[in-house]
């Protein structure tokens, strides 16, 4: 990642907004890969198995992964956490939900927030300039209000139907993308209820990366239909990623 200069984020350590036009001015060009994973400790709560399901992932070609766990300590968080970074190569970058204060803690390459959480702006005054931010959005009003933050990327949803989350939110549908994508330049990432079948033609909507944790989990890891294979199967699916120049 490409560290920015000081003066780029002055004024976001003083806890201000920047403009639309300020931050197509300062925005510095991040590029995720098409497709991002997330490990979520709540469907597979256990060290070991989180392990070899993050290892299949990257023997399949994965090189981002979110690790998510919204109901444990800050202990276990950390234990797993820097087990993930110890068991994995340094090319694969890890995301942490939510806990920016412990993302330097456990090595990790970004923080990922959402609405009930901290404010972009506090986040980054946490993690520094040379980690990646991403916010999670709902609505055209938030994607509005995360692009005019130096958030590195938004994510959307969700898309479909969910059952990764309790409450999940309204589903906003390929429409949802559209609106989104007209509305920021950052990377945009969906999420929610995406699955082989429907990946596509969320990328053809305007998505850059396609979020999936259901459905990789659906297997025996090893087996046929393991998260190995299934990332595999996703990667074949997904269109190539286009690289602005």
């Amino acid at each position: 990642m490409t560290t920015p200069d000081l003066e780029s984020f002055r004024h976001i350590r003083a806890g201000r907004t920047f403009t639309r036009d300020e931050m197509n001015e300062r925005r510095r060009i991040v590029t995720l890969p098409r497709f991002y994973t997330i490990l979520d400790a709540g469907l597979v709560p256990k060290k070991k198995d989180q392990l070899l399901m993050a290892n299949e992932l990257v023997a399949a070609g994965v090189t981002l992964i979110q690790y998510r766990n919204k109901t444990g300590s800050a202990r276990e968080i950390l234990d797993q956490a820097r087990a993930l970074r110890q068991s994995l190569p340094a090319h694969v970058n890890l995301i942490l939900n939510d806990r920016a204060d412990l993302c330097l803690a456990v090595g990790f390459n970004g923080v990922h927030i959402g609405q009930d959480d901290l404010s972009p702006a506090a986040a980054r005054q946490i993690i520094g300039n040379d980690r990646w931010l991403g916010v999670s959005t709902h609505n055209p009003e938030q994607v509005r209000d995360a692009d005019a933050t130096d958030a590195d990327y938004v994510a959307i949803g969700p898309i479909f139907s969910t059952s990764s989350k309790a409450n999940p939110d309204p589903v906003v549908g390929l429409e949802g993308i559209r609106r989104a994508r007209e509305l920021t330049r950052k990377p945009l990432v969906a999420i929610g209820g995406i699955t082989r079948e429907n990946c596509r033609s969320v990328v053809e909507a305007g998505a850059d990366s396609v979020a999936v944790i259901s459905d990789l989990i659906g297997g025996r890891s090893g087996g046929p239909n393991g998260p190995r294979a299934a990332a595999q199967e996703f990667l074949a699916f997904l269109p190539p990623l286009k690289v602005n120049s």
